[in-house]
């Protein structure tokens, strides 16, 4: 919970960069399990996804709820 309630506090200019930064792990981790080796955690793609998947519904929280 500690990272959503991190990506909550961010401001509305830095989530979509944080998202971007994300998609590029994710590419990167994508990448190597494609390539055959072998990731030093293999959990980290899942997070990775799971934590763009938290940007995406914050912003969305945002569009529809206006502060």
């Amino acid at each position: 919970m500690k990272i959503t309630k991190e990506l909550r506090s961010l401001g509305r200019a830095e989530l979509p960069e944080r998202l971007k930064e994300f998609k590029k792990e994710l590419l990167k981790l994508n990448t190597q399990l494609a390539g055959g080796a072998g990731s030093k955690s293999p959990g980290k793609l899942r997070q990775t996804k799971k934590n763009i998947a938290r940007i995406k519904t914050i912003l969305n929280e945002e569009e529809v709820l206006p502060k």
